[in-house]
């Protein structure tokens, strides 16, 4: 059934006070709505009365927009004040749009019915019931809040009253035909396209839309038609130019039919002559015009159709879209939307709405839809073709049309997307090709140095295929190929040769499988990538690879492979990714002198090969989790090796002397290898940033070499002390992270912690630590959890953290106590507590505190909540915090998942301690004498366990103490924190908050309150003893 809000038979409902502007203002403004083919609601057939009738009630869900006229004698009027209501409620439950003009009256007079307008309103209130006056009093002070045109600073009402009708119109416009209705996030585009636009300004405008076939581009740009055509004259849309090339015509007369066309067109004369080029600019110079020029493919085209803006007169936007960026930026075209691919959910909506013709997946597709809009990617076009091809189909066929689009792409769709293929050059498309086949979502230089020994000009030939929208690179350098044309991709090397062992690249498994088994791969073969996921057991030769000469990538991955002898021969490779390699060496003629990857994880590998090779090429090692690997070969000449993964070789003894000379080396993982004893030491390798030995349980020594970490993980070690000499040379860090948890170290020496550049700082489940001495002001993490020796924390005062957790340390004395609790806390901290601390004024008991407040934008706060002793659970989500009675102003959550296997329970209470800006900036603003009122603060906590049974914290207290602006305008807060410092720490760390807000729709603002509870008790109980979170 179609409720009345469903249907508009009106473009606007005026409400107004009759005798103020119906003869003036609302006269004038009518008649404008006609002149621009507004429909507008009028009400002199309808009789007024004590209260709005259903005519009128009716009339306002029925309207697109309402246009609230607030003058002087507005609340005179109980039928205006219950149609403000009645329009403010389509707002809220329908999404009306409401507009306002403040006429002769001031916004701050309305919201707080003071002035001329607030002794009318109160007459209007008498005999009144204090009910209707709240709901008016509420109705008021929000509507004032909406932005309007104020009579009061325009010099004329003619100019406001143009400006006005006009803006309705754009507003109007902005609500699409129904032709659009089925494109997802269409809205978004929308305003993007149109904040390019600027239709503000004069100047003539050309803008371009970009990206790949079938996503969106074309109807993006009707909708732009649709929705701008009532403010240009002269519009033309003009389609289908992609590709044409004046069949039957030459050249000249092929531009001259093109003018022809967009003349004919935009005059709306079809018996256009044009005899010259000059033909559009002769006509359209001054003339405001808007013209789409839709899948433009030819540089020519633009210079026929719209060579430079003097052709055509101020205010004019002309608007192309295309695939090939390349085209924009020759043509002087700067203002570039990208259409972006949807969102994994708004692809889903894509495909429901061609499938079921409804947004939302229907009971029992659920698993069906993702996967079908998985291997659609995100393609508009594919979804929706895939989509409408599956229409009314059942379950079964669903699975059978799943299983095909897996390998083959629907007709419709390659047609679309091979256009763009099909006009690359060779070059273009063979890198193409090895981007479909084997380097997807890998880094561009990472292609580049893998493909650097071809012809192939990788730079500038991924820089084609990204203008052409065939990939898409991140802005941190990824590349990446949408799914549908590494299909294409595929295919197209699919129909090199009926026998896949002569084609260039093998990516379907069950041919890969042949081609070993059989051993019928040739020269034309030089990429193999193996999915072995769906593959059963496979034995191959030793001589499987010998007819492969020009083989350069082999990747096996996600299975097993059987050999029952060492393989004999292995080609010339630059990339070897062999999971679970079987052999326990590489074969003895293996040339690696060109391998620029070795990733050989989960193998049964003891060594890789003897002497020493030649390996400048190489950039990455990965022999992680290979269990039998006994030694690391010479590495003396892989001069150019930036990282070397050892994780979980729980054989290997120790790490060659021969990385002494990897001055290239960023990264070094060896933890979790249990029997690592061994390490360089007194080396100094320059790049080296990055070093994790945990859980390297009998190691000893600490590790010396580099004097540029920035991140170090020695945790679980036997390391006990940390030598002042090495930490010494670490003074040039500019950022540090060192782990020491769960370690026998006794003592933190004072070379590390006044480190200037340690920000983090682990040294959980050290039991045998019993002081932390005095702070560098750079630390902002602290995590000290479960040291259950600890009794003197020496740090300065006023030194803002983000993290600060002494769970369990039932040790620490009064000074310890005190000045933790003193600290500058704003994200959470944690220690053992029995009570409320006198730092926090504002006490209760319970979850919530009220609290009286006048409080100004650059107003902080600190609190904290005692929770009573809780057992140890892995996942915690925590707490939400609301304003007074009847408004929710903000929440805050937190999640976290940790390890519970080493956790005790806390042992006793624990005080949470958390704190920062009442509000951000971004904040509505506030007048002065409108920050009068109470806050309220109230909390909550759960604790999911292991089971996801959600368990209830007690939360026996809470505090709170409010700092004003006031008291840190000297640079210092009530507490003495330091505000610039900390200002400059939250900047740093400004992407670490979750901030939550919403608009106080009450009549009276009782406060705002940006209350981020994000007390992390199981992870300050992870860190009171859990070890990995």
């Amino acid at each position: 059934m179609v409720s009345s809000a469903d249907i508009k038979r009106y473009h606007v409902f005026p409400s107004f006070h009759g005798p103020d502007v119906r003869k003036g203002l609302l006269s004038h403004l009518q008649n404008l709505f006609e002149r621009k083919g507004i429909t507008t609601f009028k009400d002199q057939e309808i009789k007024r009365g004590y209260t709005i009738g259903p005519e009128l009630v009716q009339a306002i869900r029925e309207s697109r927009i309402s246009i609230v006229v607030l003058s002087k004698k507005y609340a005179s009027s109980s039928w205006c004040l219950d149609e403000l209501v009645e329009i403010l409620k389509c707002r809220e439950h329908h999404g009306q749009m409401v507009m306002l003009i403040f006429y002769q009256v001031d916004p701050s007079d309305v919201r707080k019915q003071k002035g001329e307008f607030g002794n009318t309103f109160e007459k209007t209130c008498e005999g009144r019931t204090e009910e209707e006056r709240q709901r008016w009093i509420k109705a008021l002070a929000f509507v004032a809040t909406i932005a309007g045109e104020h009579s009061l600073n325009w010099d004329g009402e003619a100019d406001m009253i143009e400006k006005f009708a006009t803006d309705v119109s754009n507003k109007l416009n902005v609500t699409l035909s129904k032709d659009f209705d089925d494109m997802v996030g269409l809205q978004v585009h929308l305003r993007k396209v149109n904040s390019l636009l600027r239709l503000e300004s004069d100047e003539v405008k050309m803008i371009g839309i970009w990206g790949p076939a079938g996503i969106g581009k074309s109807t993006i740009a009707r909708a732009l038609y649709n929705q701008l055509y009532s403010s240009f004259k002269l519009i033309c849309f003009m389609g289908n130019l992609k590709g044409y090339k004046g069949i039957g015509l030459d050249a000249y007369d092929s531009k001259l039919w093109l003018q022809n066309q967009l003349l004919s067109k935009i005059l709306n004369q079809m018996d256009m002559k044009v005899h010259h080029l000059g033909a559009i600019k002769e006509w359209l110079k001054d003339q405001r015009v808007l013209i789409i020029l839709d899948d433009v493919d030819d540089l020519e085209h633009l210079e026929v159709l719209a060579k430079e803006p003097s052709w055509f007169g101020y205010g004019s936007r002309i608007i192309v879209t295309t695939k090939d960026r390349k085209i924009l930026k020759a043509h002087g075209i700067e203002d570039i939307y990208h259409v972006d691919f949807p969102s994994k959910e708004e692809a889903l909506e894509i495909l429901c709405i061609s499938a079921f013709r409804q947004s939302s997946v229907p009971d029992g597709f659920k698993e069906l839809a993702n996967k079908v809009a998985e291997f659609c990617g995100d393609l508009p076009l594919g979804l929706s073709v895939v989509g409408s091809s599956l229409r009314g189909e059942s379950k079964e066929e669903w699975e059978l049309q799943l299983s095909r689009i897996e390998t083959n792409l629907d007709r419709k769709i390659e047609d679309v997307l091979k256009v763009g293929y099909d006009r690359l050059s060779m070059k273009d498309q063979s890198l193409f090709l090895h981007i479909a086949c084997v380097f997807n979502c890998r880094r561009v230089d990472y292609v580049t140095t893998m493909l650097a020994d071809s012809n192939l000009d990788v730079g500038n030939t991924l820089k084609t295929l990204v203008v052409k929208s065939l990939v898409y690179v991140t802005t941190d350098g990824w590349i990446v190929m949408h799914y549908l044309l590494r299909q294409l991709g595929r295919q197209v090397v699919a129909l090199q040769s009926g026998e896949p062992g002569k084609r260039q690249f093998l990516v379907e498994a069950e041919e890969i499988r042949d081609v070993l088994a059989n051993n019928t791969g040739t020269g034309s073969v030089i990429g193999i990538t193996f999915d072995m996921s769906n593959i059963g057991e496979l034995s191959i030769s030793k001589r499987a690879f010998e007819g492969m000469r020009n083989l350069k990538f082999l990747k096996f991955c996600n299975g097993n492979i059987s050999m029952l002898e060492d393989m004999e021969y292995l080609p010339h490779l630059r990339l070897l990714h062999w999971d679970s390699y079987p052999r326990r060496s590489l074969p003895a003629t293996f040339q690696p002198e060109r391998l620029v990857e070795l990733h050989m994880s989960s193998s049964n590998l003891e060594k890789l090969w003897d002497g020493i090779q030649p390996l400048a090429n190489l950039r990455d090692i990965n022999l992680g989790h290979s269990s039998n690997l006994k030694e690391i070969p010479n590495l003396w000449k892989a001069t150019n090796l930036e990282t070397l993964t050892l994780t979980y070789c729980t054989s290997l003894v120790e790490v060659p002397s021969s990385i002494s000379n990897l001055h290239k080396l960023v990264q070094l993982d060896a933890s979790w290898c249990s029997k690592l004893q061994f390490l360089p030491t007194n080396i100094n390798l320059a790049s080296l940033t990055k070093v994790d030995m945990k859980h390297c349980s009998r190691l000893r020594s600490f590790p010396d070499i580099s004097s540029n970490i920035e991140t170090l993980h020695v945790g679980n070690t036997e390391i006990e002390d940390v030598p002042p000499a090495v930490v010494g040379r670490w003074s040039r860090c500019s950022w540090l992270e060192i782990d020491l948890s769960n370690s026998d170290i006794k003592r933190i020496p004072d070379s590390v912690i006044s480190l200037p550049c340690l920000q983090t700082l682990i040294v959980e489940n050290c039991t045998k630590l019993e002081s932390i001495p005095s702070f560098s002001s750079s630390l902002m993490d602290l995590n000290a959890n479960n040291c259950v020796s600890l009794k003197r924390v020496c740090f300065a005062l006023n030194n803002p953290f983000f993290n600060l957790l002494f769970g369990n340390c039932l040790k620490l004395d009064e000074e310890a106590r005190r000045r933790i609790l003193q600290q500058d806390v704003n994200w959470y901290g944690c220690l053992p507590g029995k009570e409320i601390p006198a730092e926090f004024p504002h006490r209760a008991t319970g979850n919530s505190i009220t609290i009286p407040y006048s409080y100004s934008a650059s107003s902080r706060y600190r609190a904290c909540f005692l929770l009573s002793t809780i057992e140890d659970y892995y996942e915690k989500s925590i707490s939400h915090v609301r304003s007074e009675g009847r408004v929710q102003v903000n929440i805050g959550y937190h999640f976290v998942r940790l390890s519970s296997d080493l956790s005790p329970k806390t042992r006793s209470e624990h005080l949470f301690l958390f704190g920062g800006g009442l509000f951000d900036e971004d904040y509505i603003s506030i007048d002065a004498d409108e920050t009068k009122g109470e806050i309220v603060f109230e909390f909550s906590c759960q604790l999911l366990g292991a089971l996801k049974d959600c368990k209830e914290c007690q939360i026996m207290g809470c505090g709170v103490q409010i700092l004003n602006g006031e008291a840190e305008s000297s640079g210092y807060s009530e507490t003495g924190g330091n505000s610039s410092h900390r200002r400059d720490h939250e900047a740093v760390h400004k992407g670490r908050r979750i901030w939550s807000r919403e608009e106080d729709k009450t009549s009276i603002i009782l406060g705002v309150v940006v209350v981020f509870c994000t007390f992390l008790i199981i992870q300050i109980f992870r860190e009171i003893g859990i070890s990995d979170p």
